[in-house]
């Protein structure tokens, strides 16, 4: 893991681009997240607050319970859509087919749904907006 004082840090003016980055809802800089999501073992870990701003990322206990519904919705998207690409690519093969292949896709995209569902709370939940002003510029 690299040293957070040697960290660079992009500005990002637009909150949908910060959200797709996974940045910090207030500074659209700092990482929400501090390892890979590649990495298995550590891919849900979140700093405790923003590296550039001190923005909490917990604004209370038990604050990412409620992203289970945002992962939910995740899910029934990625059923959706790949259970039509499945019908029309394979001509509506057997059952086993539809399940395995959701459920390897699920599976595999399981951290990615994680991440961005905790991202989505907290940018939607979390009572924070985007300041410009904490914005570190030209580090």
């Amino acid at each position: 893991m690299a040293d957070s004082t040697t960290d660079t840090y992009e500005l990002v003016d637009s909150t949908a681009l910060a959200l797709a980055q996974l940045r910090c809802p207030r500074c659209h800089q700092g990482k929400l997240f501090t390892h890979s999501a590649l990495n298995l073992s550590k891919f849900a870990q979140m700093p405790a607050q923003c590296p550039v701003c001190s923005q909490t990322f917990e604004p209370e206990p038990g604050f990412y319970f409620g992203s289970m519904y945002i992962t939910f919705g995740f899910n029934v998207a990625t059923t959706l859509v790949l259970g039509v690409l499945i019908y029309y690519l394979m001509g509506n093969p057997d059952t086993w087919v539809y399940v395995s292949i959701v459920t390897a896709v699920t599976v595999l995209l399981t951290p990615v749904i994680l991440r961005y569902s905790r991202a989505m709370m907290l940018y939607l939940f979390g009572g924070t907006r985007y300041n410009p002003n904490l914005a570190r510029r030209g580090e």
